[in-house]
């Protein structure tokens, strides 16, 4: 048995339930893995509320690490006793589970428990987004909103290490003290900067050529006219509300622009993806050119107290929770 939290109805963070649940052995091409720590995620929250709906019951979580216990038949990837981190589907709000073996990745000594349940997710999203939606040459300026979040802090490091200028929104000067700390080269509070106003006085009126955007509604409008002409506008996360339908000849109007609205789960579909991804994080983390900020750290009894801080976006880097 193993101790998790689940939801019976989608709502506020009342709905979490902490209860006892089955997991038994892995079967073909499974692992079950004994969590030692936990991510936290916007998506979690997603999920939670129906935004991103499960069929119910269902568990909550898509990232941790922890150490393999057993493996079914057929798994070659991993073996007990190696420790492991993942993404993938919900249920990591929990002690122990099953887990698809081939989503798992070995982690490297010097990466403890906590920095890789923090950062696998996060930093998985970060690389693809820097490295493969848009391939950042040094010399770019960027856009990231929400830099002082999980994913945003991230990214603002792996940019600056591929020689970027980065501009970061935040919503506090405390907030904009830390991602400048992390090598933001320009942080923005929105709650009293007209945000695209200020891109366009960074740039000399010229945009950026990407828009990196985990808020969603409350900035979509104003991120495409921070863009340059043939400029990408990447959407990847929906914090204040999902983007609502638009005229794509808007994107016309505003200088042939582009629009993307990708997953991590995507772009690691293929083991080899997620290999090369992961290989490149870990090398990112353990060289120091990119450090996880903890930002929480909860008992798994106490994940409700982790969403009400997310949620209301009174916390900066990366959230844990502790079986």
């Amino acid at each position: 048995m193993s101790r998790a939290i689940r939801i019976h109805e989608v709502g506020g963070p009342e709905v979490l339930r902490l209860e006892e649940v089955a997991v038994g052995e892995p079967g073909p091409g499974e692992a079950r893995v004994r969590h030692a720590a936990i991510g936290v995620n916007f998506i979690d929250i997603y999920h939670r509320t129906g935004l991103y709906p499960l069929p119910l019951p269902t568990a909550l979580g898509v990232e941790a690490a922890g150490v393999v216990e057993a493996v079914g038949a057929g798994v070659a990837t991993v073996a007990p006793g190696d420790r492991v981190a993942y993404m993938g589907s919900p249920g990591s709000y929990a002690e122990a589970r099953i887990v698809p073996a081939d989503r798992l990745v070995r982690l490297p000594a010097a990466i403890d428990d906590r920095t890789a349940a923090a950062v696998t997710m996060k930093g998985l999203t970060a690389q693809y987004l820097v490295r493969r939606t848009h391939a950042v040459k040094a010399g770019e300026t960027v856009l990231v909103h929400a830099a002082a979040g999980g994913v945003g802090l991230l990214m603002v490091q792996w940019l600056k290490a591929l020689g970027a200028t980065v501009i970061g929104t935040v919503g506090s000067d405390e907030k904009a003290a830390l991602v400048r700390r992390h090598g933001c080269d320009h942080a923005i509070v929105y709650t009293r900067e007209d945000f695209p106003k200020r891109v366009r006085e960074l740039t000399g009126g010229a945009g950026v050529p990407v828009v990196y955007d985990s808020v969603g509604k409350a900035t979509f409008e104003g991120s495409l006219d921070c863009l340059a002409p043939l400029g990408l506008m990447v959407t990847f996360g929906n914090a204040s509300g999902s983007v609502p339908p638009f005229d794509v000849g808007v994107l016309a109007k505003k200088g042939s622009l582009f629009l993307t609205r990708p997953t991590a789960y995507t772009y690691v579909a293929k083991r080899e993806d997620l290999e090369r991804a992961a290989a490149e994080l870990f090398e990112m983390v353990t060289s120091g050119k990119v450090k996880v900020e903890l930002g929480g750290t909860w008992p798994l009894a106490q994940a409700a107290d982790a969403h009400r801080k997310l949620a209301a976006r009174e916390t900066t880097g990366s959230l844990v929770l502790v079986p």
